[in-house]
């Protein structure tokens, strides 16, 4: 996806708008897209979110703006992202040891 996000970017001759600082300015803003639609729904509302196919389309397309700006960014900085999030999961299963709670990740 990295490739073909690159590919597509360097058709369009993007690669200049592409700094670390927009790409960053970028995934905020779709992060916040993805907030909006959530913004004013009640817990239960936000559970059941999928079950209606306009707002579903609208998490989808803003779950792909968000990781689509992610991958970009990584790939600009040369951040594997798997590599460091396996790095970050380990890193929090020794802060946070099980405990049976449950608790979620930071």
């Amino acid at each position: 996806m990295q490739r073909r996000l690159a590919e597509f970017a360097a058709a369009r001759d993007w690669g200049r708008y592409h700094t670390p600082k927009n790409l960053a300015a970028a995934l905020s803003v779709e992060a916040g897209e993805l907030v909006e639609i959530f913004q004013w729904l009640t817990p239960e509302e936000s559970a059941r979110v999928m079950e209606r196919p306009e707002s579903a389309q609208r998490v989808e397309d803003e779950v792909a703006d968000v990781l689509s700006y992610l991958l970009q960014f990584c790939e600009v900085l040369g951040v594997d992202v798997l590599k460091a999030l396996a790095a970050k999961i380990e890193r929090n299963e020794k802060r946070f040891p099980t405990t049976g709670t449950g608790h979620s990740m930071k």
